[in-house]
């Protein structure tokens, strides 16, 4: 009930919008992943990569690749499963069967990469643990990229569309375009999950919400003391919460005038 009353008393936000609940339903899941434009959900459970909805239920696993690092579902015709441990990323079709991987150990030029997500147009968004440097890899030509300098410190998180990527890590969060330009850099200690759709990016900070843009780090004033917020996604029109049990839905509706 915290977790509702909490997002419910949400007053308008940077994006100027509301939040109002839309629905919640129960979710049997190691971690929530998203719901695509199709409104399919996808989740990990016992390792394996789930997906449910018109289409029907689906899965993939390789337990041989360890641990599912990340899931990029922008492109449901094109997903994209990220396993760090093996420094592999496999590509799946609508259904999740395979349709081909990448063992950067393999490359001719080798990389040793600790995020993955979906750039478009044949090419990732890839973070290069040994230079430190973000580049776009275009896997159809093996061609890099260079689109920023070396970051100081341990990158956190990373999330993108097919024109920018968003970088945590523990003491800043980094916007660039697929340019190479540093759209903006601001300070930011604490955070362990951030999410993000066009301009909008949230951000969790100790089981509490943040609005995050470059001019300002917008705190929400109720904290949560109950269940923690495990997963979340922010899309066009919903912000998804999962906390281990229900999947709450809230819809960004516009302020009445």
């Amino acid at each position: 009930m915290r977790l509702l009353l909490f997002l419910c008393l949400l007053a308008q936000g940077v994006c100027g919008q509301n939040l109002q609940l839309a629905n919640k339903s129960a979710l049997k899941a190691d971690r929530f992943i998203g719901i695509d434009s199709y409104r399919h959900v996808y989740f990990i459970k016992n390792g394996a990569l789930h997906k449910q909805g018109e289409l029907g239920t689906f899965a993939f696993q390789d337990f041989q690749l360890g641990p599912v690092s990340s899931v990029d579902i922008i492109n449901p015709l094109n997903v994209v499963v990220f396993y760090a441990e093996m420094n592999t990323v496999v590509f799946l079709d609508n259904r999740l069967n395979e349709k081909e991987r990448i063992n950067f150990n393999d490359l001719p030029s080798f990389l040793n990469v600790s995020f993955v997500t979906n750039a478009g147009n044949n090419r990732l968004w890839i973070f290069n643990s040994d230079t430190q440097q973000l580049e776009l890899y275009h896997y159809r030509n093996q061609q890099q990229t260079l689109v920023s300098q070396p970051l100081k410190g341990k990158v956190l998180k990373q999330v993108s569309d097919f024109n920018e990527c968003t970088l945590l890590s523990e003491h800043t969060l980094r916007k660039i375009n697929s340019y190479g330009s540093l759209l903006y850099e601001i300070p930011l200690e604490g955070f362990s999950k951030i999410t993000s759709y066009q301009e909008k990016l949230m951000g969790v900070k100790e089981n509490q919400l943040f609005w995050i843009d470059k001019a300002a780090v917008q705190p929400l004033t109720v904290t949560l003391n109950e269940k923690p917020i495990k997963d979340l996604q922010l899309t066009q029109e919903f912000l998804y919460i999962y906390d281990g049990e229900t999947l709450f839905t809230f819809s960004l509706t516009q302020p009445k005038q």
